[in-house]
């Protein structure tokens, strides 16, 4: 947590938001005297974490005067109040880690609002920090201050003992060295990044903004996922893990699955009474293939789970450091889906002569890219004999840069289809499992695997079909970027002079040829001159990184590279590299190009472009699309999306991703105007999302 806030100490992701409804005569005076004396109590609430030659150091204040602001606020506005504290960062540095604001909504309603960085709290701490507030305030309105017992230990112990009882990493016989071992050993290899279906492309830099929806599963399923749990001797937690890995497998394709999940950390009767960073989090690991069933997952998720609990010490960050994952600012490393199961209970919060209740809110952040939270319940004691479950509500926390509230919802309900197979039939076999509703079926099985009869002409290209644009619309725009606006007739002429260039230093069909040009006019005219030469281009993104470039350049061997001066892209010795600010072309003939021009026909078959993987999950991998298959792409929608002359469409992802070829192709075969956005304003931190295109 100190690391991660001397990173960014603005950042508001590892913020505790608590907010409490307060109805009846509020004594202020006491209530402030009271926040004193918890303060007092608790040395986490009252620690710096100076700096001091790169390590972080614990100093404990003294004292420190709590200051209860109060602030006059509407129902209106009191969450977006909320919020606003919430989103403040802290510099733990200087600053103790916690502010209080009380909200005054009238003489008998307010709302206590606390923000608790979590590097002195955890969410077990909010039940202790409840408790100690209502008795502290109980003496504080008799003008007394509390009488409570001294606590046995504060954090500082627990910190002292910890490292005591697990001892040294250079001791092989301690008690590190084994959950070391076990953990090097049960994450090797494991991937980087799951890659989920989303509505956005993964951002260079997470923002942490995020949203929570929230879900129910019935009383019945309920009881039913116990008995399940049961009849395998698993617990609850273990039987949605299985079926959570499930979903995750079934989305991202892949047969190795990483959650993480958080531990209390608290093996002491003496730290319930603490508040503090006792939470460790685990990286629960899964391999399983489609074809096991369900019940033989479950016992596999069982032993997994047990392990990871039974060697829960080594301390997250430095498993990280251990483990060394390639480090990345828009992700979370080891995983990025992360399950809690909140099992400690209502907190209660009452006052004299006040009545209480939760300030139902959650703060706009995320820290994974998706986190499910279930709370637990039973309608008379523990499920069992004669017990009957009461439901168990779950929410899901989801990163904004990714998500959006109809794709979350759809995950919600994917789940519950396989919770609502796995209790009636334990055996399924996990593969066979459905996670699709009869319309989403009939929309994959019959519209987008088959999208009725194929009416794109076999012998169609791409060239063709541009050039069929050029000839009817002539003046009308093409393609702009910012001031720069170009007409079919202009991008015809430059484009058709790049290509002749092209042909003579030796690009023809099936020849591959690098493009790696920042985001402008001159981007659209390379990719179409590649192709008008009757080559296949290889995007590059100048803004990737320089491994994921040289790799591209090593594998695809292009035979030409077009770029500007001064792009820092290195390519093999020999490669004839077209800078396009610097050729002079005002002297090629820009006539329409025929095959007899070329260095051989050009035609439906030939390469049109190669789009990399991420390679998140190995080595990236180079999809070779001919012209063929984007003409059917592209014609083949015509009567589901009505292409037309009056679109306007953004060129907003990068056109090394597989979305560009709908940006792309979209204006340019069918007469509309293509706006290219610029490269700081697709990265926007505070974009909403971007549309395919919109009729004028």
């Amino acid at each position: 947590m100190w690391f991660l806030n001397r990173f960014d100490a603005a950042s508001a992701v590892n913020n505790i938001p608590v907010g409490v409804r307060l109805t009846g005569t509020l004594d202020v005076a006491a209530l402030a005297a009271a926040l004193g004396d918890v303060v007092e109590r608790h040395e986490s609430l009252r620690t710096i974490y100076p700096d001091i030659d790169g390590v972080g150091h614990q100093s404990v204040l003294a004292s420190h005067a709590v200051e209860l602001t109060t602030e006059s606020v509407d129902e209106a506005s009191l969450i977006v109040r909320a919020e606003q504290l919430t989103e403040m960062g802290f510099d733990v540095t200087v600053e103790v880690p916690m502010r209080v604001v009380l909200f005054e909504l009238g003489a008998r309603e307010h709302v206590l609002f606390l923000v608790v960085h979590h590097i002195a709290s955890d969410g077990f701490s909010l039940r202790p920090l409840a408790r100690d507030i209502m008795v502290a305030y109980a003496a504080r309105t008799h003008g007394e201050p509390p009488a409570w017992s001294p606590l046995a230990v504060h954090y500082a112990d627990y910190s002292l003992w910890q490292r005591e009882v697990l001892g040294s990493e250079n001791d092989p016989e301690s008690v590190l060295s084994e959950q070391i071992g076990y953990w090097t050993s049960q994450l090797a290899g494991i991937p980087d990044q799951l890659d989920l279906p989303s509505d956005r492309l993964r951002p260079e830099t997470a923002t942490g903004e995020g949203r929570t929806s929230s879900f129910r599963i019935d009383p019945t399923l309920h009881a039913r996922l116990h008995t399940l749990a049961r009849d395998h001797n698993t617990s609850l937690f273990m039987v949605v893990h299985a079926a959570l890995s499930v979903l995750l497998s079934r989305l991202s394709d892949t047969d190795d699955v990483a959650i993480g999940t958080p531990i209390a950390g608290r093996g002491e009767a003496a730290l319930d009474d603490l508040v503090g960073m006792f939470v460790n989090t685990l990286v629960l690991r899964t391999t399983f293939d489609n074809d096991v069933p369900f019940e033989q997952l479950l016992a596999q998720v069982r032993e997994t789970d047990l392990d990871a609990f039974a060697h829960a010490d080594v301390p997250f960050e430095r498993l990280v450091e251990i483990i060394d994952p390639e480090r990345s600012q828009a992700r979370h490393p080891l995983f990025q889906v992360a399950l809690t199961f909140q099992n400690t209970g209502a907190v209660d919060f009452e006052l004299d002569g006040i009545t209480a209740s939760a300030l139902e809110y959650e703060a706009p952040t995320a820290k994974f890219d998706l986190q499910f939270t279930f709370a637990d319940s039973v309608g008379a004691g523990s499920v069992g004999a004669g017990d009957s479950a009461g439901g168990m509500d779950f929410a899901i926390t989801y990163a904004t840069d990714l998500f959006d509230d109809l794709r979350v919802a759809a995950f919600a309900e994917q789940l519950l289809r396989i919770l609502r197979a796995v209790v009636e039939d334990p055996a399924v076999v996990v593969g066979d499992i459905g996670i699709l509703d009869d319309f989403e079926r009939e929309l994959v099985v019959s519209r987008w695997n088959s999208l009725g009869d194929d009416v794109a002409p076999a012998d169609v290209t791409l060239v063709g079909m541009f050039e069929a644009q050029v000839a009817a619309r002539d003046d009308a725009v093409a393609v702009k970027f910012g001031d720069d606006s170009v007409s079919y007739r202009e991008l015809a002429t430059r484009v058709r002079r790049l290509a002749r260039h092209l042909i003579d230093v030796g690009v023809g069909p099936e020849s591959l040829v690098a493009v790696t040009l920042p985001r402008s006019v001159d981007l659209v005219v390379a990719l179409l001159a590649v192709l008008e030469a009757g080559g296949g281009y290889l995007p590059i993104d100048p803004n990737s990184p320089a491994e994921r470039i040289e790799f591209l350049v090593s594998d695809a061997q292009p035979v030409a590279v077009v770029t500007h001066s001064g792009e820092d892209v290195s390519f093999p010795s020999g490669v004839p590299v077209v800078e396009l600010d610097r050729v002079d072309l005002s002297g090629v003939d820009d006539a329409p190009i025929v095959d007899a021009e070329r260095r051989g026909p050009l035609a439906s078959t030939n390469l049109a472009y190669v789009i990399y993987t991420s390679g998140s999950t190995g080595r990236p991998k180079g999809v070779l699309i001919p012209h063929r298959n984007a003409v059917r792409l592209m014609v083949n929608t015509e009567s589901v999306y009505g292409f037309g002359a009056s679109d306007v469409w953004t060129m907003f992802h990068s056109y090394a991703f597989d979305f560009s070829v709908w940006e792309l192709w979209g204006p340019l075969l069918y007469g509309g105007t293509l706006v290219v956005v610029d490269y700081f304003t697709s990265r926007s931190r505070k974009r909403s999302g971007s549309c395919w295109f919109a009729s004028r």
